[in-house]
């Protein structure tokens, strides 16, 4: 099979660190700045950093939000990293009410981290455990640290999608599955090898 990645650039974050990763893998990799292109490769990367209303518009903006929907639906893999991830949301809390991509059927919420002390936002190296099997976290051990940047998670740790979750006063969200759909609440390209071995293993899902 010819594994083309696409890495969707709406302009949000440095995509420099997830693009080098896919490299460094050996991966057929490129950015995707125009949402007609998407099509042209079979996986795409969403990633993305800042706020959720930020981050809607400017997919919308740029014509990515139906691009998107479209492909997924055709069962594309799409792997959304930090805020990429949050962006499969039916919703989001940040700032202000703002409907997501509506990819899975959840809402992102702030943190509860109640009277731990702990600060908001979580930055830093965390401890994530794999509830159950994803077809790309084979190899992972069952729990293992990867790097975190984030104040807004999914808020029901309880779904079925939910595979892996982190404690930061309470359960957060870490990642998910649903179908071809997959998403790091961590970043995956800054979490040494076990980060680039669930990048690796994305390249190797089918559609």
């Amino acid at each position: 099979m010819d594994i083309r990645v696409g890495i969707i650039d709406i302009g949000i974050s440095n995509i420099t660190s997830v693009l080098n990763a896919f490299l460094y893998l050996g991966c057929n990799v490129k950015t995707v700045r125009i949402s007609k292109e998407v099509s042209n490769f079979t996986h795409l990367v969403l990633p993305g950093v800042g706020s959720f209303p930020n981050g809607m518009e400017n997919l919308i903006i740029n014509g990515f939000d139906e691009e998107i929907s479209n492909e997924v639906e055709k069962g594309k893999p799409i792997f959304g990293l930090c805020l990429g991830m949050q962006l499969f949301a039916e919703f989001g809390e940040e700032f202000k009410p703002t409907n997501g991509l509506g990819l899975i059927e959840g809402h992102i919420s702030r943190i509860d981290t109640g009277e731990s002390g702990l600060r908001l936002p979580h930055i830093g190296w965390n401890q994530v455990t794999f509830k159950k099997n994803s077809v790309i976290t084979a190899g992972v051990p069952e729990s293992s640290n990867y790097y975190f940047v984030h104040s807004y998670s999914y808020s029901n740790p309880n779904e079925p999608y939910v595979v892996g979750i982190c404690d930061y006063s309470t359960e957060v969200v870490a990642f998910i599955e649903q179908d071809n759909i997959f998403g790091a609440q961590f970043h995956p390209e800054k979490s040494q090898a076990n980060g680039l071995l669930l990048l690796k293993n994305f390249t190797k899902v089918s559609g």
